[in-house]
């Protein structure tokens, strides 16, 4: 006897080639999707190009592309749009140097981080050398923006500025190459020759540049470009009563952290000892084997504290909800965190930065008397603490954070590149700092 389904029974090999037909047309729809790499030989749309370029070597550069990108779209006179990772064009070796390596560092060996970044921020020392070998590496790259013909491009990640500015400079591209930093600061890895324009976070760091030799009327004081959600005002108590929570109690959001390095247990063990009540949001991201723990580890502080209460989350879209519901912020000062935290006017407590830009990072928010910064999880209650029993600072830091914040950066550098071009290019001679 056949089994249904077989090859010998007439039903069942028409059922075969009916899931076969179907799996291939699922597969047929699939490709229809746009490769953003592809670019048709005859263009399909009108108005002017943009490319958006980004690097996967952390989160906040491709976050930071994915808000331009969204308010790019919304623009009329904006025909086309392209995304792109640019470590895509480069070899599976140059990917792990520049990403792989990269989160390693920042996962086993930190300080070593730091010395490399602070080593190599020596302005117009270095960038000859690592143009030469990125163009080694990324040669498709240059072909590709060669046949796309960009408009307007912008670069959220140094590697892909780089390439571009060499290009325009020999002649080879003819298009407006904006730099748009994502960090406080501005790190010599930065630099470029020749430009359109700079975006960057600070009126400090423009001046950084302007002493470099970069030309002024070159340089925008932006903020970091962030999703225009974190700009949008919402009730603070209907987004608390919403998620549950009690508007009575001081809430604190703390982040899981990216790159697979948290120090949320360091934080919850910190919090365990904290005298006034008070309720927190733990984020995890993807990360289950962490939201699993932490879950188990929040259930022991609720025990031995029942005025603390923990809800903790996995991968969010809604961060904007969470961080304009909280009263603190307690995590790791990356530059996208940084700049969402303060569009939402939320203090922080800093905690295990990475060395490096998040070092520098801190500087600033410390200066600025937006953050406090705990050195060890054993002090963490402490300091909190000390911001409940005087809410008067508290309140002080939310209002400087919301003065610091720029949660329309994104619309400032699109209206800048679309409305108000520049003449010509920028070409710089590079002083000494």
């Amino acid at each position: 006897m056949d089994l249904p389904g077989s090859n010998t029974n007439p039903t069942g090999r028409s059922f075969d080639k009916l899931r076969k037909t179907a799996s291939k047309m699922n597969f047929l729809r699939a490709k229809q999707v746009p490769d953003p790499l592809e670019i048709p030989d005859s263009p399909s749309t009108q108005g002017r190009k943009v490319l958006i370029l980004s690097a996967s070597a952390g989160t906040g550069h491709v976050r930071a592309a994915a808000a331009l990108e969204k308010v790019f779209r919304q623009q009329p006179g904006v025909g086309e749009v392209r995304n792109i990772d640019a470590l895509r064009f480069t070899n599976q070796l140059f990917r792990d140097f520049y990403s792989k390596l990269y989160i390693t560092l920042v996962q086993r060996a930190p300080t070593v981080l730091g010395i490399v970044y602070n080593t190599t921020d020596e302005p117009w020392k270095t960038d000859r050398m690592r143009l030469m070998l990125d163009r080694l590496n990324t040669g498709p790259l240059e072909r590709f923006i060669a046949k796309f013909k960009p408009d307007i491009t912008v670069c959220t990640h140094f590697l892909p500025s780089e390439i571009i500015s060499y290009l325009i400079s020999k002649g080879k591209l003819n298009a407006r190459l904006s730099i748009v930093v994502t960090d406080l600061d501005v790190h010599a890895m930065w630099l470029c020759r020749t430009f359109d324009r700079y975006f960057v976070a600070l009126e400090e760091s423009k001046v950084h540049l302007e002493v470099l030799g970069l030309p002024g009327s070159h340089i925008t004081v932006s903020g970091i470009p962030i999703d225009p959600v974190f700009g949008e005002k919402r009730d603070r108590a209907t987004l608390r009563a919403e998620a549950g929570f009690d508007n009575e109690r001081p809430l604190f959001l703390i982040s899981g952290g990216a790159l697979g390095v948290s120090p949320a247990a360091g934080v919850l063990d910190g919090l365990a000892r904290l005298r006034h009540p008070a309720q927190a949001i733990v984020i995890c991201g993807k990360n289950a084997e962490m939201k699993a723990k932490l879950e188990e580890q929040a259930r022991a502080v609720e025990a031995a504290n029942p005025h603390l209460t923990f809800k903790i989350i996995g991968y969010t879209d809604e961060m904007h909800k969470w961080m304009q519901m909280s009263d603190l912020f307690i995590g790791k000062p990356g530059g996208l965190t940084t700049a969402e935290s303060l569009a939402c006017g939320l203090p922080m407590i800093i905690v295990a930065p990475i060395p490096g830009q998040e070092d520098r990072n801190s500087d600033h928010l410390l200066e600025k008397g937006i953050a406090l910064k705990c050195n060890e999880f054993t002090t963490l209650a402490y300091k909190i603490d000390g911001l409940l029993d005087h809410p008067e600072q508290l309140e002080a830091m939310r209002q400087k954070a919301l003065f610091y914040g720029r949660p329309n950066a994104a619309e400032t550098i699109v209206d800048t590149l679309l409305n108000h071009p520049d003449d010509e290019v920028a070409k710089v001679t590079p002083t000494s700092a």
